[in-house]
């Protein structure tokens, strides 16, 4: 008989997040304690907040329904390490969609799981060879957790940073906010040394360290960190902008959903007006895109020409030029015997 009333909830915590319904006698006999009990400890389990449904018949049921808040789970082994895993692998490559909520998560994970399963994922993550942009911008996961915890912890923290030139600093800052571009990570923070706020991008971190010395907030200049590093990008841009204007034989609709959202929003613009050539989209159309980036060119005509239809670079020039690079490369690398 369960007679650590605590140890006793948590393992019924754990079978009722189960997907399916439990009879009463079945709990009563996997707790080795009465039906009685077990009644008991489902009212407990609600008084905590956990929304515990039960069906009314011979024997009786229960399980566990969605509530109007989430409440704390109970994993075991192989859940915790999936979980951790499928998170190391977002922060990590910062993924669209994935922003600081899923970082604080992670942060709060890997903080509880043992030693034994902190070894499993980062042997998983180890063995994984994610398909990335190539463009540099992967980060450990552990420089995310750290960061994140120091953030939600209002705690200073002291790291390395390699400058767009090149040139290696160390700082001592106080983290205010983690965003995430869908590309990249950046961190917005109050340095110290310089007496102002400044935007960090965290693939060029290294060595985060918490230093344990506390701090009350300041106030942001802009409403949000958000808006802040927004401004901060923009001031920042320098010659290396460049607008670029495309045209694809494709709805709007359609190449938007193949389009990562940070080149931009193409706008339909009938049947008369595109790439020429078919249409990857249902129903023909055309549409147009014209945004201002400061990402490599060879970048954005790749993600062009993973797009699958047919379209024509009105400008710049330059990025003319890099889709015809690519495009010949690609050829030859397909017809191999018919290079000199």
């Amino acid at each position: 008989m369960t007679t650590d009333t605590p140890a006793r909830l948590l393992q019924l915590l754990s079978l009722l997040q189960t997907p399916r319904e439990w009879p009463g006698g079945e709990l009563a006999d996997r707790l080795r304690v009465s039906r009685r009990t077990v009644r008991r400890d489902i009212d407990r389990l609600r008084e905590l907040g956990y929304p515990v449904q039960a069906t009314k018949g011979s024997d009786g049921g229960y399980r566990l329904v969605a509530g109007k808040a989430m409440p704390p789970l109970v994993l075991d082994d192989e859940e915790a390490v999936a979980i951790a895993v499928g998170l190391r692998a977002g922060a990590g490559h910062a993924l669209e969609g994935v922003d600081e909520a899923s970082v604080r998560a992670l942060a709060k994970l890997e903080q509880v799981l043992p030693a034994r399963l902190r070894h499993r994922v980062s042997t998983l993550q180890a063995a994984t060879t994610p398909l990335t942009s190539g463009d540099g911008a992967s980060i450990a996961p552990e420089t995310l957790t750290v960061i994140a915890s120091t953030v939600a912890g209002q705690e200073r923290l002291r790291f390395g940073y390699r400058a767009k030139d090149g040139i290696e600093s160390r700082r001592l800052t106080e983290p205010y906010r983690l965003v995430s571009t869908g590309r990249r990570w950046y961190l917005v923070a109050y340095d110290l040394d310089r007496g102002d706020w400044r935007t960090f991008r965290v693939d060029r971190v290294s060595d985060p360290f918490a230093t344990g010395a506390r701090f009350t907030p300041r106030e942001l200049p802009t409403g949000s960190a958000a808006e802040y590093l927004r401004r901060s990008i923009h001031r920042r841009l320098d010659s290396n902008e460049y607008t670029y204007d495309v045209t694809f034989a494709a709805p709007a609709e359609w190449v938007a959903a193949r389009l990562p959202a940070w080149l931009g929003r193409p706008e339909d613009i009938g049947d008369d007006d595109g790439g020429g050539g078919d249409s990857g989209g249902d129903g023909g159309g055309s549409c147009r895109l014209r945004a201002s980036t400061s990402d490599p060119l060879e970048w954005v005509a790749m993600r062009l020409a993973l797009l699958g239809c047919e379209f024509t670079v009105r400008e710049p020039v330059a990025l003319t030029e890099c889709v015809r690079e690519l495009g010949g490369r690609l050829a030859r690398a397909g017809a191999p015997d018919l290079q000199g």
